[in-house]
């Protein structure tokens, strides 16, 4: 059975199960305090160019989404994310569970634009009874995309522009980053990103790591207690030296950004595999996610033999389908694809 169903179906990339196995016997503190964990930060912060960030290891994304986003606004203020944002449509209430309303605005290709942003925060205080509404207190977007799409440097500083002009905080959830910075459509560095936002993370779970996300406060500016508000979220790792590992492992030797290129050439290889037999795509993306309009007949044969994911309805007759390559992803599993495409 080949299986695209995402970037996170296999375990771990060799080298890091290597190095959690050379370290498995060292003993070291709990919680983040570990020697691995705190060489990690040192070459995040070196990458990302930002001596003065803060980082931190949190165990997954929602939870590190919902960590971020609750202790960085008050308890009457809601996020800004596009309608098709994963905080939006993917993480079962995780941000409303806590009591925050996500404010959702309209997007283009998975993408909200700066004026849309400018213009909600003017709408909203327009209205006489604002204090009555739910505050917009902080922008989200993701890079890449829902869709598999990014980000230019001229709309994230349009982006980041405008939420500074109205004192809204950005995060920027990296889940996928390394494959956002390694597509070929890509004109910014792990730097331009940090340069252009107030907190972002880079994702492990779904770039080679076992699991794990690592968070960057940019300049200095994580919520004060951050570690006890990360344990009230249940985003704490106690063996936190296994988070720590995994990211040591993924900045060392560029492994990080290596891993996304692999994933970014393999999707390359699925486009051009569904482009030259016909089939139509439901957007462009130059990520490691591709979205193939699927006849529901064609879709239910080509199931008997690859695992991939239900995306959308398209009508009544087909069917947009998700296709993700990672680390593990293989020229020969591309190859197996095509061959049952033909037959």
């Amino acid at each position: 059975m080949l299986s695209f169903a995402s970037d996170y179906i296999a375990g771990a990339h060799p080298e890091i199960l290597k190095r959690l196995v050379e370290t498995n016997l060292v003993s070291q503190p709990g919680y983040g305090s570990d020697e691995y964990c705190q060489s990690a930060a040192a070459k995040i912060k070196e990458a990302v160019g930002r001596p003065d960030a803060e980082v931190f290891f949190l165990v997954g994304g929602t939870q590190t989404n919902q960590t971020v986003i609750t202790t960085m606004i008050d308890n009457n203020e809601g996020v800004i994310a596009a309608e098709t944002g994963h905080v939006s449509t993917h993480e079962a209430g995780a941000i409303e569970h806590c009591g925050h309303k996500v404010i959702t605005l309209p997007q283009e290709n998975g993408k909200i634009k700066a004026s849309s942003i400018s213009e909600y925060v003017k709408v909203y205080y327009e209205n006489e009874s604002f204090e009555h509404c739910v505050f917009p207190g902080m922008v989200y977007i993701s890079f890449p995309t829902e869709y598999g799409t990014i980000y230019s440097k001229k709309e994230l500083e349009d982006i980041y522009s405008a939420c500074k002009e109205n004192s809204l905080p950005l995060f920027i959830d990296g889940a996928r980053l390394g494959y956002g910075l390694e597509s070929y459509a890509c004109d910014m560095t792990l730097k331009d990103i940090a340069a252009l936002c107030d907190v972002f993370y880079i994702g492990g779970t779904k770039v080679g790591a076992l699991c794990g996300e690592a968070v960057v406060y940019t300049h200095g500016n994580a919520p004060k207690r951050f570690i006890g508000k990360m344990k009230q979220h249940g985003a704490l790792l106690a063996k936190g030296r296994l988070l720590g590992v995994q990211f040591d492992t993924l900045f060392t030797d560029n492994l990080y950004l290596n891993i996304s290129k692999h994933a970014i050439d393999m999707a390359e290889l699925i486009k051009k595999v569904f482009s030259e037999r016909g089939y139509s795509f439901f957007i462009d993306s130059p990520t490691n996610q591709q979205f193939i309009i699927l006849d529901n007949k064609k879709m239910a044969e080509l199931r008997k033999d690859v695992d991939f994911s239900y995306w959308e309805k398209y009508d009544d007759d087909h069917t947009v389908v998700r296709f993700a390559t990672s680390w593990s992803t293989t020229e020969e599993d591309i190859k197996a694809l095509e061959a049952l495409l033909d037959r």
